[in-house]
C-alpha cells in the first residue's frame, strides 16, 4: 500500500516551542541551516527512489528560493505551511487567510505549480479552529494534513477520523489526511498512540514505526503518513537556551533520525501525499 512521506520545510529557530525564546522579528539573525538539511533530504530520496510532498513555509521560500526549485525540479510536491508559522487559532480568520495567500503565492511563483495541499503549523488546526477549513476551501486548497488525532498540550482534535477521508464545507469539500496513530487497548482503554514522526518518530525505534504503519496497512486496509523536519537531522544545530519539556521535545535523538528514515524508507511503500489522496479519496460528487 502507498504511504504519505511529507516534510515540514522549516529551520530549527521557527518551531514553536522557541516562540517565548526567539521573536519572529529577530528570525533574520540567525543562520539558516535548511537548505543544506533539505538537500541532503533529496539525496536520501533519490537514493532510494522515492517521491514526497514538502509543506514549505513562505519565509523560508522567499529566502532560498533555489531550494524550492530544486524540490519542484526533482519531482516532489510542494504544498503550503504557512508564511509565518503562526498557530492558526492565535492568529485568527483574517490572518490565516492573509498568511495562506500570500505563502502560496510565493510557492507558485517560484515553482510554477499549483499549491493544493496546506498543513498548519504544530498541527494548530483544533476544535478552536475549525473554521480554517471552510477558508482552505475558498482559497482554493484541494487537501489539508492538519488534524491531529490525539490528546497534547498544544494540538490535537482526540476523537477525529484516524484516516483519509472528506470534510465538507459550505463552500464546498476538502480531502483531510490526519496524522497517523495506531489504535490500542491497554489495560482496558482504546488508546491513539501517535506514529506519524517527528518527535514520535526520534523517540520510538523504527522497528516500532515499521511495525506501526504495517499493522495499519494490512489489518486496517488504510495508508499512513510519515513527517518530519529538515532539521530533525541535523545534530548540530545551533542549541537554544529554553525550559527542559522544549529542550527534550526538540533536540532528543537528532543523531539518530537520519538513520531511522532510511531504514523506514527502504523498507516501506512511500509516494506524495497527493498520490495517496487521489487513490484513496475520491472527491465526492456535487449534489
Amino acid at each position: 500500500m502507498l504511504n504519505a512521506l511529507t516534510i515540514d520545510v522549516e529551520d530549527y529557530f521557527q518551531v514553536n516551542a522557541f516562540a517565548r525564546q526567539i521573536r519572529y522579528e529577530d528570525w533574520d539573525h540567525y543562520p539558516l541551516r535548511v537548505e543544506r538539511n533539505t538537500s541532503v533530504i533529496l539525496d536520501m530520496l533519490d537514493e532510494f527512489g522515492v517521491k514526497a510532498t514538502f509543506f514549505i513555509l513562505g519565509w523560508v521560500a522567499e529566502r532560498a528560493p533555489d531550494i524550492v526549485k530544486e524540490i519542484h525540479r526533482r519531482g516532489h510536491e510542494i504544498a503550503c505551511h504557512g508564511y509565518g508559522h503562526q498557530l492558526v487559532y492565535a492568529i485568527g480568520p483574517d490572518k490565516f487567510r492573509e498568511d495562506i495567500a500570500k505563502s502560496r503565492s510565493i510557492l507558485e511563483n517560484i515553482s510554477g505549480e499549483r499549491v493544493i495541499g496546506y498543513r498548519a503549523p504544530s498541527y494548530s488546526i483544533t476544535r478552536k479552529s475549525m473554521w480554517a477549513l471552510e477558508i482552505l476551501v475558498e482559497e482554493g486548497f484541494e487537501y489539508d494534513s492538519s488534524i491531529f488525532p490525539i490528546i497534547h498540550d498544544t494540538y490535537g482534535i482526540p476523537d477525529a477520523s484516524r484516516f483519509p477521508g472528506v470534510i465538507r464545507c459550505a463552500s464546498g469539500v476538502l480531502r483531510e489526511f490526519p496524522l497517523s496513530t495506531l489504535s490500542l487497548k491497554l489495560f482496558g482503554k482504546d488508546i491513539r498512540l501517535p506514529v506519524a514522526g517527528g518527535g514520535y518518530l526520534r523517540l520510538f525505534p523504527a522497528r516500532m514505526i515499521d511495525w506501526a504503519i504495517n499493522t495499519i496497512n494490512r489489518q486496517e486496509k488504510q495508508p499512513t503518513v510519515l513527517y518530519f523536519h529538515p532539521w530533525e537531522i541535523d545534530p548540530h544545530q545551533p542549541r537554544i537556551k529554553t525550559g527542559l519539556k522544549s529542550r527534550f521535545r526538540h533536540y532528543v535523538n537528532l543523531e539518530k533520525t537520519e538513520g531511522k528514515l532510511r531504514a523506514l524508507v527502504s523498507r516501506n511503500n512511500f509516494g506524495t501525499m497527493r498520490e495517496v489522496l487521489e487513490a484513496c479519496v475520491p472527491i465526492p460528487a456535487v449534489d
